[in-house]
Order: C-alpha cells, then structure tokens, then sequence
C-alpha cells in the first residue's frame, strides 16, 4: 500500500482535490443508503406511499445514531492528524486506539436504549395510525445494526486521515453497491416488504464495517488499529472536538421530528400524510446536495489539522480558499438542476401526481439558498478542524435553531406546507452570520496574528 498524499508538502490545491473528491463521492454513495431504501419502499404495491412515509417518521432516529459516528470519528480523527503533524505517532496510535473503544461501547448502549423505548421514540416523532407498523419494523432491524453503523461510519475518518482517501470511498461504495442489490431482492423476491429494506441496509453496513477493519488493521498502515482500554483524559477531548459536528447532525434529528409533527398537525387526518411522504422526498433530494458538501468539508479537516499541528498557516489559508470555492461551484451546479429537473428525480419515488407536484415545489423551496449555505459548512468544519469547536458550534446552533423556529411559527399564520421555507430563511440568514464571524477569526489566526492554544492529549 502506497500512500500517494504528503500534507505537510504537496499542492495545496491539489491535495484538496485528490482528498475532498473522494470523499465527496463517498459522502454521495452513502447517502444511497438511505435514498435506494426510500425508492424501493414508494415503489411497493398498494402500501408504498405509506411506507415511505413511515421511513420518513424513522429518519431522525437514523440520523441520531449516525451523529454518534461523528463524534469518536471527527472528533478523533481531527486530533489524531494534529499529532501526525506534529510527528507524534505514539499520541496518534493512542488517539486511534481510544476512539475505537468507546465506539464500541456507545454503539451498544444506544442500541439497547432505542430498541426498549422505539414504540414511544416513534408515536412522538410524527407517526399516525396507518404508519406507525411500518416505521416499527424498518426501526427495530434498522437499530438492531447500530455497531456496524456506527464503526464503518466513525472509524473511516481515521483511514482518510493517513493519506488514503480512495480506500476511504471504497468503504461507502462496499456498502451502497450491496444496499442496491439486496434491496429488491429482500423487499420484492422474498415479499419482506419495508422489513426486506431494513435487512438490506444492515447487511450492506456489516460489510463496509469489516472492510473499514481490515484495512486499518493492515500492517502497512502508518498508524494500525488496536484496541485499547479507554482513557478518561483523552476521552473527553475527543469529544470535546468531536461534540461540534456531532450537535450538528444531532439537531437535524430534531428539525425532522420538528417538520414531520408540524406536518402532520397542520394537514389533519386528511392532507398530513400526503405532507410527509413529500418532505420525505425532498429531505431524501436534500441528501444529494449536502452530503457531498460534507464528504468536501470533512474530507479537507485531517488537512487542515495536520497543517495546525505543524504550524502552517499559510497552507490552512490555501485550503479554506480551494474547498470552498470547490463546494460554491457544486452548489451553484445543484441549484439550477433543482430548478430546471427535480420532476425526474421524484418521479423515482412516486408516479402519484399529487405527490410529486408538492414534492417538486417542495424541492425548489428547500434548494433556494444552498449557495450561501455552502459557505456555512466550509466555516463550520473548518473551525472545527483549528479546534475552535466554541465558535464552530455556535454558529451551527443559530441555523439550526433558526430553522426549528421557522419550522414551527410559519404555519401559525399561512398554510402547512409553508413550513417548507424554513430551510431557505436559516440558510440565508446563518450564512451571512457566519462569513461575518469568520471575516475576524480569519484576521487573527490565519494572518499570523495570533496561534491557537495548542491541543495537547
């Protein structure tokens, strides 16, 4: 195994793309997960349209146990390249070695947890009568895989942090590729219907786990993976770095919660399912815009890390520059395909023209400010990779507690579905918030006018 990327030398510009690339595509192919799920359960006879609204009444549990990936993996993973920038192997193995364990450990309590309370977790999250049976079964398989999730999902961070960004998109692609074929054969061969879907996420998921394993326990890894009993010091800086886009994805859970229960309360007996299963797709097209942007983002964090830890400012500079630029040019690209053809893309899901005329507007409400928001998430994971995780977590909170507020008050005074532009309004408005922010970080750290305090394990 030869590894082809020096941090600390080669091409700023082209580092981030041999990096960020990768793991955008590795960001997009797992969101497949989730997406091949969605279109093969619209697609079953009869109960396709309630089934694919019970998956959406799922998603911000889905989403929780996936934040938990994020905090051992980007936490660890931010220190562990600082320490390799430093040329402090034996604090990275340590660090490696950590945030596996408590992995571990928290991939089992939360799967005890969410299996004893689904049935309530569920009836709160915005389940009605006709598809609580159906979010039950996918959850209760779905939960069921947490460890596999969460391992393939946390510990690939740590192979993209050692210069290895292709094996890191090999690990998603494993996964997706099973997904897409186990899929129709569970759901429609075998008749499991919603359950079939769930069984082939979890096996998908078992399979990139073992590949991610494997590969960082190969001997011709800088850094191999072993196990180690926890440290309580060093545990809680990882996840104090780690805490910041854990949050982040943690509050998506409760925005979805918040959206699926307002939909539902608003549209009535009558209209709130058919709302649902449409946020479901436009939350399901969402996906497709900032997942990639965060294979960008959290592919160029083990950069800027290891330039942290060996105190180059000047190349921390270059890289801010270059991702965003990278993600402002996929944006701008998203949000005229999200004006010109979301039709085609609902169409996946659904041939029900109620359905896909609200999806469709409900698309074209969600996409109208991901320009700005790609300057959001470029600030975001950026600071969070200097160890600013205050500022970094601050800033996400606003947005999120933005759209949480829209979300509930716009369908106060206007119709239900208006709850759609909550999006848009946080977007707008954090994005402005969080280039001012940073217009002074940028002055003081990057400029040479001051360091960070040093992060010590």
């Amino acid at each position: 195994m030869k590894k082809t990327n020096d941090f600390g030398r080669d091409s700023i510009p082209l580092l981030v793309l041999k990096i960020s690339i990768p793991f955008m595509f590795a960001q997009f192919v797992n969101v497949l997960y989730s997406i091949v799920d969605r279109i093969y359960v619209g697609n079953i006879p009869v109960t396709g349209a309630d089934a694919l609204a019970g998956v959406g009444v799922c998603a911000p549990i889905v989403t929780l146990l996936s934040s938990f990936g994020t905090l051992f993996g980007i936490g660890g993973s931010v220190l562990f390249s600082v320490r390799l920038g430093a040329g402090d192997e034996k604090g990275a193995r340590r660090i490696l070695g950590n945030s596996f364990t408590l992995m571990l450990i928290i991939s089992v309590i939360l799967t005890i947890f969410f299996l004893l309370t689904k049935e309530y977790l569920l009836s709160w999250f915005g389940a009605s009568e006709v598809t609580f049976p159906y979010a039950d079964s996918y959850m209760t398989i779905y939960t069921a895989g947490t460890v596999f999730a969460l391992l393939s999902m946390g510990m690939n961070y740590f192979i993209t942090a050692q210069g290895f960004p292709l094996l890191g998109m090999m690990t998603t692609l494993i996964g997706a590729v099973i997904n897409i074929v186990l899929d129709p054969v569970f759901i429609f061969l075998f008749h499991m219907d919603i359950a079939g879907a769930a069984v082939a996420t979890v096996i998908a998921q078992t399979a990139s786990c073992a590949f991610v394993l494997c590969t960082l326990r190969r001997k011709k890894m800088k850094i191999p993976l072993v196990l180690m009993r926890p440290e309580r010091q060093l545990g809680m800086q990882i996840v104090k770095i780690g805490f910041s886009p854990f949050l982040i994805l943690a509050t998506d859970s409760i925005i979805i919660i918040a959206l699926n229960a307002v939909l539902q309360h608003y549209g009535g007996p009558e209209y709130g399912d058919t709302l649902v299963t449409a946020a479901t797709i436009v939350q399901s097209y969402m996906l497709l815009i900032t997942s990639p942007m965060l294979g960008i983002t959290g592919g160029s964090q083990p950069l800027i890390s290891f330039n942290y830890g060996a105190n180059r400012p000047d190349r921390i500079r270059k890289t801010f520059f270059w991702v965003l630029m990278l993600c402002f040019c996929f944006t701008a690209v998203m949000f005229l395909i999200s004006r010109i053809m979301p039709q085609y893309f609902v169409r996946i899901f659904t041939d029900n023209p109620e359905y896909e005329e609200l999806a469709v507007w409900g698309i074209r409400a969600f996409t109208l400010m991901i320009v700005p928001l790609s300057f959001q998430y470029v600030i975001v994971d950026g600071l969070t990779a200097l160890g600013m995780t205050k500022t970094s977590l601050s800033l996400s909170l606003i947005r999120k507690s933005l759209y949480f507020g829209a979300t509930c008050i716009l369908p106060l005074f206007f119709a239900a579905r208006t709850a759609f532009y909550a999006e848009p309004l946080a977007d707008g408005l954090a994005a402005a918030l969080s280039c001012t922010v940073f217009f002074f970080v940028y002055r003081r750290y990057l400029r040479g006018e001051g360091r960070l305090k040093d992060i010590r394990i």
